[in-house]
Formats: structure tokens, C-alpha cells, sequence
């Protein structure tokens, strides 16, 4: 197949589902409509709760697929020692990021669903790094996790509504607002420290022990050492960080979360992580990791990387002979390029190169 015929979504996404199958994950396919009351009923589950809906023949309220995840849950069941391990590529229709209105938009990923332990989640990780490096240009994947944030705020302060309010100044790498807090609070010198390590901390895999001895001996701090051990032999240890001001949605997602970053692109293209909570809400048992990729942002790197619809535009008019114009563009399709003959350059067109036979006159 020719790449140059392909745009970067259509190529991704090829060797996206090449490299989830090496991996042993399978296609799944869905309808592009869903009970509406799917959407309805977890809201909070989703990207955004703006749906599109419409009463089916039988009058029964539908939606067009906002998200993939929700029904990949609906959909399976949990058996004990099994694990249901999926990819997609699916059109989903919600509020692109880019747009602010509702699009048809592109989007891969893949889900672990059932006995999910520590090495599954590596193998997320991984994927997900190689899932960026699958784009290309240059990446960063970014790990962090909700249970050690939650576990070293609870050592230091045993006040219930701290929690939340230390969560938020972290997540936003607030350290005055931390300070103020941990004062009220009653916070000791050394708690506000471990708290200010956890905000400003950005560390490679393999720093993970240093990092790691400074803060109080936790659950949550032995399993990160051990995905640090891990990921630290892993082929794309140097694109990946740990960042524990990343926070998410703790009635959606716990354990470790992550989200992928390109350069070129405002915000991360790639989110994913441990989501236990919504299987449990769905009424399922497992557990379950998993990620998405906005394929539609992609649009932002062809933007900015000067990308090219054609090679040449081949202005003409009505002073040149057709078969001078013909004559034109197909020497230059023979020596390789891509070429459209037009009597306008298209508002939005983007070409490498201009050639204007108008100027040679009749003979052109």
C-alpha cells in the first residue's frame, strides 16, 4: 500500500491494530447507536455528557455513540480467570476538543477487562507509549497513581475534607495554596514536605527507589516501585515519567492512571488507566485498565508539520488549450508527484509547489 495515499489518521490506525494484535488483543465492533439510557445513567463516566439522541422506530430513545468503553462493559460478562483483552477503532459523536461541537471522531484504544494485575497494567503502559511513538514526532507518557497520592495525604493530616483540598492543590502544582492548607490543618514541616515532593515530582522509571524512599511506606508506593522496576527494562523507558500531579476522576479511575502527550498538541491525545470503580458501578466484578486516542487532534500535527495535500496546483484558464493543460499534468504525475489542474487554489489547499500555465498564454 502507498502511505503517500493515506492520510496520518487512516496510517495510524493501521499500525495501531498491527501492533495490538502482536500483543494478543482482538478486534471488537460495535453499533453506532446505543440505549440512550446507557449515556443517561453515567454521565459521569464519559468525556463529556452532551449526547446525541433520536426515538428509534419503536419509539425507543437511542443515542449515537459518545463512547466506546461504556459499551464494551455492557457488553461482556465477567468469568473467573479470564481476561477479555480488546482493541477498537470506532466513530464516536461528542464535542470534539478541538471544535467545541459535535463531530464524528475517530478513536483507537483497547481495554483489559477481568483478573487485570500488575503486569497487564505494564502492558497498557507499554502500548500506550507505543501507540504515541506509532504517530511519531516526539512524545511523552505521563504515570501517576491515585491510591499514593490518597495514602501519603491521609498520613499526614487524618482531617476528611483535607483530602480533597491538598488533592487539588497538587493537581495544580499549587504550593502556596499547599502551605496555607497544611497550616490550617495543623500539618507538621515534614508532611508539607512529602506533600511538596509529590507536586513537584517528574522522575524517570529507574529513579523511582530514590524518589520513593522519601516518602511514608505505603501500599500504593510498593506497587509503584514495582511498575518502575518494570518499566524501567521497557524499550520506551526514556519517553515515560512519573508525574503525581496528574489526578483523575477517583469514581471513575483508581490505581494508576495515564495520558500521552505530543509536541505540536495543546493538550494530551492518549488517557487511560485502572478503572475498577465504573466496572463496579456497571455491575461487573473484574477489574479493568485500558486507553483511548483521540485520533481527531492528530489534525493539529499535519496543521503545524506543514503537511501537503498535493504536490503541485496547476493553475490554467480559458486562454490554454486542454490538451496543453492534459499534456502539463500528466509529465508531472509521471515523474512521480501528485498534480490538480485548477482554475482557483481552494481556500484551504495546501501544495508544494505552484505552477501557472496562465502566464505562458495560448500556446501555455
Amino acid at each position: 500500500m502507498n502511505d503517500a495515499v493515506l492520510t496520518r489518521e487512516e496510517r495510524v490506525v493501521f499500525e495501531l491494530r498491527d501492533l495490538y494484535r502482536r500483543y494478543g488483543y482482538r478486534p471488537y465492533r460495535m453499533s453506532k447507536f446505543e440505549e440512550y439510557e446507557l449515556y443517561v445513567r453515567n454521565k459521569e463516566f464519559m468525556v463529556g455528557d452532551r449526547v446525541i439522541a433520536f426515538n428509534d422506530t419503536n419509539g425507543k430513545m437511542l443515542a449515537l455513540k459518545p463512547d466506546v468503553t461504556l459499551s464494551i462493559i455492557k457488553g461482556g460478562e465477567d468469568r473467573p480467570g479470564e481476561k477479555q483483552k480488546v482493541y477498537y477503532d470506532e466513530n464516536v459523536y461528542r464535542v470534539s476538543k478541538s471544535t467545541h461541537r459535535f463531530k464524528e471522531i475517530r478513536q483507537a484504544g483497547l481495554e483489559c477487562i477481568g483478573e487485570v494485575d500488575l503486569y497487564d497494567v505494564y502492558e497498557a503502559i507499554v502500548l500506550a507509549a507505543e501507540s504515541l511513538g506509532k504517530i511519531g514526532g516526539e512524545y511523552r507518557l505521563t504515570v501517576s497513581h491515585l491510591g499514593l497520592l490518597t495514602e501519603v495525604i491521609e498520613c499526614v493530616s487524618k482531617d476528611p475534607s483535607f483530602l480533597e483540598i491538598a488533592s487539588g492543590c497538587i493537581a495544580g502544582k499549587n504550593a502556596h495554596d499547599l502551605k496555607t492548607a497544611c497550616d490550617e490543618s495543623g500539618v507538621s514541616a515534614e508532611g508539607y514536605d512529602a506533600l511538596c515532593r509529590l507536586l513537584s515530582a517528574n522522575f524517570a522509571p529507574k529513579d523511582a527507589p530514590a524518589f520513593l524512599s522519601t516518602l511514608p511506606d505505603t501500599p500504593a508506593a510498593k506497587e509503584v516501585g514495582r511498575l518502575a522496576a518494570l518499566l524501567s527494562d521497557s524499550p520506551c523507558a526514556d519517553k515515560i515519567c512519573f508525574d503525581f500531579s496528574l489526578t483523575g476522576d477517583v469514581n471513575y479511575y483508581n490505581g494508576f492512571i495515564f495520558k500521552g502527550f505530543l509536541r505540536g498538541i495543546a493538550s494530551d491525545v492518549l488517557s487511560g488507566g485502572q478503572y475498577d470503580g465504573m466496572m463496579e458501578k456497571l455491575g461487573r466484578t473484574s477489574r479493568a485498565v485500558g486507553f483511548a486516542i483521540y485520533l481527531d487532534l492528530l489534525e493539529a500535527l499535519d496543521e503545524n508539520d506543514g503537511g501537503a495535500d498535493l504536490d503541485v496546483a496547476l493553475l490554467y484558464d480559458e486562454t490554454c488549450d486542454p490538451k496543453d493543460v492534459a499534456k502539463a499534468a500528466d509529465a508531472i504525475r509521471r515523474a512521480g508527484k501528485s498534480c490538480s489542474a485548477l482554475r482557483a487554489i481552494p481556500e484551504k489547499l495546501r501544495y508544494k509547489e505552484l505552477k501557472d500555465m496562465r502566464k505562458e498564454g495560448k500556446k501555455c
